[in-house]
């Protein structure tokens, strides 16, 4: 329970400066400086320094996941088409495997869709100690023999970049033998080769504009309106949802990187004349490569929440500044918002006042805090699994941020104005009158949004989230699979929000009736009261030696 002298002021609790100094106070010496440094309360107006993006302090527990995982699960798997194929022990191909609900609706007629499978080369210790590209070579004849895909990719785990494969030989090599116009292409995204999986993000981004964005100049569909979602990954339908929206107010979705996505979309990405980013710590690379090379715009949005979505639409209709979309944006959002006030007005007395923590990856911390601010709740405490400071801070310290050694492992691509393609969307006075409405490629981070004093906590360990707990007991907690039974057996339900459990979708206005409706559920629910130890609940003896 809040503690008396932790009393809810103005929204916001007191205290939490005691709790971290208490916290970290019982980490040995060497630990406790460096996680005092993860570990800072918000002050939107003078924005402190928070350490993000290094190394976890080995036996900490942590909620992150590995390079390999930012790259094949989170930003090439939910691309129907593509056969992804693990080059690795079975396990790595397994746990990355419809892990995250990434869900796809294949149009009438194309038969290609390659999600629910799972390939891998699994790599035995023979493989390990001989080599494993024949056995890669093999895989990827199997591949296309059994179902002719347009494009095969392949993903390296930990023993690959131990005993040295080359897969980005292996791919040239196939490709030269299949012929017939197929691409097949590598990613060296071996699990240890970033702190986290923010480092497989930004490799998966080097290679989709490497090898698929900006192929096909073909401009399909409509002329008008074409913009790009970028870092939207169709879990639980988030995407099918947007994709109604952007229908309904007549705006032309290119692409998707990449829920629902195909790679006819990526290499026709190009052709859009807006680029969106939803996750910018997962996407912002591209956004930024096909700024340089064709010319493209990209703003920041948020469509979590109702108020956001509006926001995100308005946003579309400002940078176009055609009338008819504008209006035709306003009438959408008045006539999608009645339903959301109506079910709001609801719920609302029941979710007032009520405590959130959110500690999640990409930029759902940050973008989920608007839906419960919307149902009346308090986000006290909030984190990123594999955020860097930019995400916390803003863009602007980008500048200030050091190159490490484990950056350096990452792959720096050189981007340039395309010779032929390079077309500013806009003139140089025309994005400057719509900057102060659409903030071209800013982010202002996590902190800008929170409320003052609430703490902010950077790849939370598992003694805090404990303490965190222990210490407030809020209403619900927001993580991840690795956190969700630890959490619950302490008595506070625990919303996933890498896959929505069995939820969704929670993107858009109907994903926000969704949302609060679950949290109604859960936040309601007083079976969590109920719940309690063996050794609470049970009666046991308690011993002594007697010498």
């Amino acid at each position: 329970m809040v503690e008396e002298k932790d009393k809810v002021k103005g929204g916001v609790i007191t205290g939490l400066q005691a709790f971290r100094d208490e916290v970290i106070t019982k980490y040995p010496k060497k630990v406790a400086k460096k996680r005092a440094k993860s570990i800072v309360l918000s002050d939107p107006e003078q924005i402190p320094e928070i350490q993000a993006n290094v190394r976890t302090i080995p036996g900490i527990i942590t909620q992150r996941g590995c390079t390999y995982a930012g790259c094949k699960g989170v930003v090439l798997g939910p691309t129907r088409d593509i056969v992804n194929i693990t080059h690795g022990p079975i396990g790595c191909g397994f746990y990355s495997w419809l892990t995250r609900r990434n869900q796809t609706k294949p149009v009438s007629g194309e038969e290609a869709n390659f999600i629910p499978y799972c390939f891998s080369t699994d790599m035995q210790d023979s493989n390990i100690v001989f080599g494993g590209e024949e056995k890669l070579k093999q895989a990827i004849r199997e591949a296309y023999e059994l179902f002719h895909p347009k494009a095969i990719a392949i993903f390296s785990t930990c023993p690959v970049g131990l005993i040295g494969d080359d897969v980005h030989r292996v791919a040239r090599h196939m490709m030269e033998e299949i012929g017939g116009g197929i691409n097949i292409f590598g990613f060296s995204c071996e699990g240890y080769r970033g702190v986290s999986q923010s480092a497989g993000h930004h490799i998966a981004n080097n290679g989709l504009f490497k090898n698929l964005i900006g192929r096909d100049d073909e401009v399909r569909g409509s002329l008008k309106y074409r913009v790009n979602l970028l870092g939207e990954y169709n879990i639980g339908g988030d995407a099918f949802e947007l994709e109604r929206l952007f229908e309904k107010c007549g705006i032309n979705l290119v692409a998707t990187f990449s829920g629902n996505s195909t790679i006819e979309s990526f290499e026709n990405a190009h052709t859009a004349d807006l680029n969106m980013v939803m996750c910018h710590r997962s996407i912002n690379y591209v956004a930024e490569m096909m700024e340089t090379a064709f010319g493209i715009p990209w703003i920041k949005v948020q469509p979590i929440g109702a108020r956001s979505t509006a926001k995100m639409l308005r946003k579309i209709a400002r940078y176009f500044g055609e009338q008819e979309l504008i209006d035709k944006v306003e009438e959408v959002v008045a006539g999608e918002m009645a339903e959301v006030d109506a079910v709001k007005a609801t719920i609302y007395p029941k979710t007032q006042g009520k405590l959130s923590m959110l500690f999640v990856g990409g930029s759902r911390a940050h973008h989920y805090q608007d839906l419960f601010e919307e149902l009346g709740m308090t986000t006290i405490a909030a984190g990123y699994e594999f955020g860097h400071r930019d995400d916390y801070e803003g863009r602007r310290v980008i500048p200030s941020i050091q190159i490490d050694a484990d950056s350096r492992n990452i792959e720096e691509i050189t981007v340039g104005r395309d010779a032929t393609r390079y077309n500013p969307r806009k003139t140089e006075e025309e994005l400057k009158v719509l900057e102060e409405d659409l903030e071209f490629a800013e982010y202002k981070g996590i902190m800008n949004q929170m409320e003052k004093g609430t703490l902010v906590i950077d790849d939370l360990s598992h003694y805090e989230m404990e303490k965190l707990i222990e210490r407030y007991h809020p209403d619900v907690f927001c993580a991840g699979i690795k956190e969700k039974f630890c959490v619950q057996k302490m008595g506070v339900p625990l919303k996933q929000l890498h896959n929505y459990d069995v939820g969704g979708p929670y993107a858009g206005f109907k994903g926000a009736i969704n949302f609060y409706k679950d949290i109604e559920m859960m936040v309601g629910a007083t079976i969590w009261k109920e719940i309690k130890a063996p050794w609470e609940s049970e009666a046991y003896i308690e011993a002594q030696y007697a010498y």
